[in-house]
């Protein structure tokens, strides 16, 4: 195996448990059924690709759902609906990203927005005492931030940039395999995380086992 000093970790599925379904099915309580595929891992709206890049504000991105599905819900409601994808993040898998850190420089690239990242970002620090992306990671990059989603290769170039990082000791780990595209397009090494969870990436000191792709 190559040498690894560098490990960016995707957020959403891979460090904190999400369920997809369970937005539609919010949805569902508040009346709206005819939504198709709205929410799911592998498709998502022109308006929630621009909400997660920072281009739609969390206000324009609510007035966005109420003209769709043409229902007065309140921005309480609407904030709920988006923020029932989020499940938790274990305390092992927090536990595991602290250990790492003593091996490795450790990173996260997410795609998400802003009504999730004021939710989760409240609800982890109540939960664990302290903020998670400051103490488990040497920096944090959220796509609503950057302007930028995976998998465009552009958030990468920009992580290598600001932290000088070479792609070759870098490895990407993400459970949607569409995303590894744009790391491996900058030269970072790419893992799908296809099953399990990384707790089943590491040996016992922390050191990486999966082989690169």
């Amino acid at each position: 195996m190559k040498e690894i000093k560098n490990i960016i970790f995707d957020f959403g599925g891979v460090i904190h448990d999400i369920r997809y379904e369970n937005v539609g099915e919010a949805f569902v309580r508040h009346g709206i059924t005819n939504l198709g595929n709205f929410y799911s891992k592998d498709f998502q709206t022109e308006e929630m690709d621009l909400f997660e890049k920072g281009l739609l504000s969390p206000a324009e991105y609510r007035d966005y759902i109420r003209r769709m599905t043409g229902h007065d819900l309140s921005d309480s409601d609407i904030d709920d609906i988006v923020n029932a994808i989020l499940i938790d993040v274990p305390a092992e898998r927090v536990e595991l990203l602290i250990q790492l850190r003593d091996k490795y420089s450790v990173y996260l690239f997410s795609n998400t927005n802003q009504i999730n990242y004021d939710c989760f970002t409240v609800r982890l620090k109540a939960k664990f005492g302290f903020d998670i992306f400051e103490r488990c990671f040497d920096a944090a990059y959220f796509s609503q931030f950057m302007h930028c989603r995976k998998p465009s290769p552009d958030g990468f170039r920009q992580i290598i940039a600001e932290q000088h990082l070479d792609p070759d000791k870098t490895i990407f780990i993400d459970d949607i395999a569409k995303n590894l595209d744009g790391a491996r397009a900058v030269g970072i090494h790419g893992l799908h995380l296809a099953n399990g969870t990384i707790l089943d990436l590491f040996d016992n000191e922390g050191k990486l086992k999966a082989a690169l792709e």
